[in-house]
C-alpha cells in the first residue's frame, strides 16, 4: 500500500473520530432537549418522580451543559405556559440543589422580558410575569422582590401623556398572576398587597371605556353581560380576595416538594423600571369577555363556575394559551383540550366551545385564521361524538335566537363557519326548526343569515345538492341558480342596440381574430353618452357588448373567465381608462353574474389584480345607487373589505400609511345610509360596520386608544 493510501486512511478515521467526539454533544442536548418538553406530558410515572428524577438528570449535567440547559427552560416557560407550573417546579428543585444556577435562570427570565417588551411581544412579557410570580410559590424568587415589581407596573397608571391600552396591559399583566400567588403574597405581606389592590381600584374606576360598544358581541347584556376584560378580571379577583383566595384550577406540583423547596435560598428580582412610551409601541388591544352559557345551559354533570368566579378566567386562560399554542396543527390542539386536567370537575366541551367561539367573534380580528377555528370543531366532533356535537348544536341555536342583537361582523364569520361545518357533516342539520324565519321580513336578521348560509352552501357544494337538503318551505331564502345572463341571446335581444355587434365579436373571437379586429367592430358603435359638442368620456355601449360577449364566452368555469381576462387584458386597459369606464366595466360584471355572488368576487379580484380596475372604481360602484338592492348581501362587504386589504398593502409598499383607503365620497354614501336605514335594519349596520373595522385597525396599529382615535378625527 503507498504512503500516499495510507496517509488517505489514517486521514478518514481521524475524521471519523472528530465525527463521534461532534456528534456525541448534540446527542446529549437532543436528549436533554426532549426530556425537558417532554416532561409533564401522559407517562406511566407520576409527575412529581418524573420531576424529580429530571432534576437529578440536569443537575448531573450542569457542569458540561448549563448554558444549554438554560436556554430550553427559558423558551419553554415562554412557549409552554399550559405547563407552567411544571417547569416553575422544576427550577425550584433546581435551585435547591444548585443556587447559582436558580440566579442565572431568574436573570435570564428578566432578560428575557425586557426584550419581549422591546419587540412588543406583549403576551410574551405576561406570560414570563406569571411564571416569575409563581417561582415565589417554588421559593426561588423572594416575595417583597416581586411586590416591588407590581408596584412598578402599577406605577405605569400615575404617567402622563400616555395611550390608555399602556397602562392598561401593566394593570393585566398584575391582576392575571394574581390567582398563582396572592395567597403567598398576603399571608407575607398583607400591608403591601393592600395598598397595591387600592392603588389598581382607583385606576379601574376612572378608566375610559369608549372603546367597549365596538368590541362587543351582543349589544344587549340579557342574558349574559359583556363585560370588558379589566373590569371583569377585577370583580373576578375581588370575589377571590373574598374567598381568601381559593382557586380550584391551578395544578401546583411544588406542594409535594415543599418540604425540600422552603430550604432553598431565593433570589431577589432586580429592580424594575417600566421603559418609556414609544411612539412604535404596539400594545394590546382592549377586548370584550364573551358570555354565552352559564351554570344553567350546562344542567346535568359539573356545575360551571359563575361570570366573577376566578375559577372562570383560569379555565378560559389554560384553554386559549392551549389554543394559542398549538394551532398549527389542529388535530394535537383539540386532543390538548379535551385533555384539560380538570376536566371531571367541570363541564369542559361548554367551556371550549365558548372559548372557541369567543376567540371567532373577537373583534376586530380573530387570533387565528376562521378556518382554524372550522377545523378545530370538527376535530373535537370528531374526537367526542357522543358529547360535543350536541354542546356545539346546542352553542348554534343560541347564537340564531339571539343574532338580532350580534355584530354584523360576526354575523359574517358565523355565516362562513356554520357553511363550512355543514359542509364536512352532509349539510345535516334540523332545518324545520327554522322555517319559521321564511315567514319574516326579509331584511330582519334571520332571514338574511339563513339566506346567506343557503348561499355558502352552494359554494361549499352545488345548487340542486343544497335544494334537495333543505324543506320546499324555505323557497324564498333559496339562492338562485348560479347561471350567467347574455342578454344579447334573451329573449327580445334583436331590438337591443348591440346585438349585432355582439355576435360579430362571438364570431371574431372563435375564429380567433386579433385583437385589432376586435377592436374595428366595437368602434362603429353608436355612443349613447356623446353630447353635443361630439365628445364623451366612453363609450357605455361599446363596453356593454365587449365585457357581456367576453364573459359569455368564459362561463363555463372561474379558468375558463380568468383566460378570458387575460387574453383580451389589453383590450379591457383600453376600455377602462378613466375611472368611470371601470366603474361601467364593473356593472356590465354584475348584469352577467348577479346570480353567482362567487364569481363577481373572484372576478373583481382578478381584475383588481390585474388593474383592469382600480380600487377607487370598485368602492364607489358598490356604493352606487345601482347597488342599493344588495347593500345588506354580505358578498358585497366582502368585496369591499378585500379592496380595502389590496388597497393598504399598495400603500405600504410605497412607504405611506393612510386610513382613506380608497377614494370614497362620504357626501354620496351618506345619504344611502341614512334612506336605506329607514327600511332596512340591517343596511345600517352593514355600511358602519365596513368603516368600524377600519377604525378598530387604526385603533390597534396607530392611535392605540380611543381617544386617540376621536382626537384624530
Amino acid at each position: 500500500m503507498s504512503r500516499r493510501r495510507r496517509y488517505s486512511d489514517d486521514e478518514d478515521e481521524g475524521h471519523g473520530a472528530k465525527r463521534r467526539r461532534t456528534s456525541e454533544p448534540l446527542e446529549i442536548e437532543d436528549r436533554l432537549e426532549s426530556l425537558i418538553t417532554r416532561v409533564g406530558e401522559k407517562s406511566t410515572s407520576s409527575l412529581e418522580s418524573n420531576l424529580e428524577g429530571l432534576a437529578s438528570v440536569l443537575e448531573a449535567d450542569l457542569p458540561n451543559y448549563k448554558a444549554k440547559i438554560l436556554k430550553i427552560l427559558v423558551d419553554c416557560a415562554v412557549q409552554l405556559p399550559e405547563k407552567l407550573s411544571v417547569y416553575t417546579t422544576l427550577v425550584g428543585l433546581l435551585n435547591a440543589r444548585n443556587y447559582n444556577f436558580g440566579g442565572e435562570f431568574v436573570d435570564a427570565m428578566v432578560k428575557r422580558f425586557k426584550d419581549s417588551l422591546k419587540e412588543n411581544k406583549f403576551e410574551e412579557g405576561r406570560v414570563i410575569v406569571n411564571f416569575l410570580a409563581d417561582l415565589v410559590n417554588c421559593h426561588v424568587i423572594a416575595a417583597p422582590s416581586l411586590l416591588a415589581w407590581y408596584e412598578a407596573f402599577v406605577n405605569v397608571t400615575l404617567e402622563d401623556d400616555i395611550p390608555q391600552v399602556r397602562p392598561d396591559w401593566f394593570v393585566y399583566a398584575t391582576l392575571s398572576t394574581l390567582p398563582w400567588v396572592a395567597r403567598e403574597l398576603y399571608e407575607k405581606k398583607e400591608a403591601e398587597m393592600e395598598r397595591l389592590l387600592t392603588n389598581i381600584d382607583a385606576y379601574i374606576s376612572k378608566r375610559q371605556k369608549l372603546h367597549v360598544p365596538i368590541l362587543r358581541v351582543w349589544s344587549s347584556d340579557i342574558p349574559h353581560p359583556q363585560e370588558e376584560y379589566l373590569d371583569c378580571l377585577w370583580a373576578q379577583i375581588k370575589k377571590m380576595r373574598m374567598d381568601k383566595w381559593q382557586e380550584r384550577q391551578i395544578v401546583r406540583p411544588y406542594l409535594a416538594f415543599d418540604n425540600i423547596l422552603c430550604e432553598a435560598l431565593q433570589h431577589n428580582l432586580p429592580p424594575y423600571n417600566a421603559p418609556p412610551h414609544a411612539d412604535d409601541s404596539a400594545y394590546p388591544m382592549p377586548t370584550v369577555v364573551f358570555r354565552m352559557f352559564d351554570y344553567t345551559d350546562a344542567p346535568e354533570g359539573p356545575v360551571m363556575p359563575g361570570h366573577h368566579s376566578v375559577d372562570r378566567y383560569l379555565i378560559e386562560e389554560n384553554l386559549r394559551r392551549i389554543i394559542d399554542t398549538y394551532a398549527v396543527d389542529r388535530k394535537e390542539c383539540a386532543a390538548q383540550l379535551l385533555n384539560y386536567p380538570f376536566k371531571n370537575k367541570i363541564p369542559l366541551n361548554y367551556h371550549i366551545v365558548e372559548v372557541v367561539y369567543g376567540q371567532l367573534f373577537q373583534l376586530p380580528f380573530a387570533p387565528h385564521v376562521d378556518v382554524f377555528y372550522t377545523t378545530l370543531l370538527i376535530e373535537l366532533c370528531k374526537l367526542q361524538p357522543s358529547s360535543l356535537p350536541q354542546v356545539l348544536a346546542q352553542a348554534t341555536e343560541m347564537l340564531y335566537e339571539r343574532i338580532d342583537t350580534m355584530n354584523i361582523a360576526c354575523v359574517d364569520r358565523l355565516v362562513n363557519w356554520f357553511s363550512h361545518h355543514l359542509s364536512n357533516f352532509q349539510f345535516r342539520w334540523s332545518w324545520d326548526d327554522w322555517v319559521p324565519c321564511v315567514e319574516l321580513d326579509s331584511s330582519l336578521y334571520k332571514p338574511k343569515f339563513v339566506q346567506e348560509v343557503l348561499g355558502k352552501c352552494v359554494r361549499m357544494s352545488y345548487h340542486q345538492r343544497i335544494i334537495e337538503t333543505v324543506p320546499d318551505t324555505y323557497g324564498p331564502l333559496l339562492p338562485h341558480e348560479p347561471n350567467h345572463i347574455y342578454k344579447y341571446e334573451q329573449e327580445g335581444a334583436g331590438s337591443l342596440p348591440g346585438t349585432v355587434a355582439a355576435h360579430q365579436l362571438i364570431a371574431s373571437i372563435k375564429a380567433k381574430s386579433e385583437p385589432e379586429e376586435l377592436i374595428n367592430i366595437l368602434k362603429d358603435l353608436p355612443n349613447p353618452k356623446k353630447d353635443d359638442d361630439g365628445e364623451a368620456a366612453f363609450n357605455p355601449l361599446k363596453i356593454d357588448v365587449f365585457v357581456q360577449t367576453v364573459l359569455h364566452l368564459g362561463c363555463k368555469s372561474f379558468s375558463h373567465a380568468f383566460s378570458a381576462l387575460a387574453k383580451f387584458h389589453a383590450i379591457f386597459r383600453e376600455l377602462a381608462e378613466e375611472e368611470e369606464a371601470q366603474i361601467h366595466i364593473l356593472r356590465t360584471m354584475y348584469d352577467v353574474w348577479k346570480k353567482h355572488p362567487q364569481m363577481m368576487f373572484v372576478l373583481v379580484d382578478k381584475m383588481l389584480r390585474t388593474q383592469i380596475v382600480n380600487c377607487s372604481a370598485v368602492a364607489n360602484w358598490l356604493f352606487s345607487h345601482d347597488m342599493s338592492q344588495d347593500f345588506t348581501r354580505l358578498y358585497v362587504w366582502e368585496i369591499m373589505h378585500s379592496t380595502i386589504r389590496k388597497m393598504n398593502k399598495h400603500v405600504e409598499k410605497v412607504g405611506s400609511v393612510t386610513f382613506h383607503s380608497v377614494n370614497l365620497n362620504p357626501c354620496l354614501i351618506l345619504p344611502y345610509i341614512v334612506v336605506l336605514s329607514s327600511r332596512y335594519m340591517y343596511v345600517m349596520t352593514c355600511l358602519l360596520h365596513a368603516f368600524t373595522s377600519k377604525l378598530i385597525a387604526l385603533l390597534s396599529e396607530n392611535c392605540h386608544t380611543t381617544d386617540a382615535l376621536l382626537s384624530h378625527y
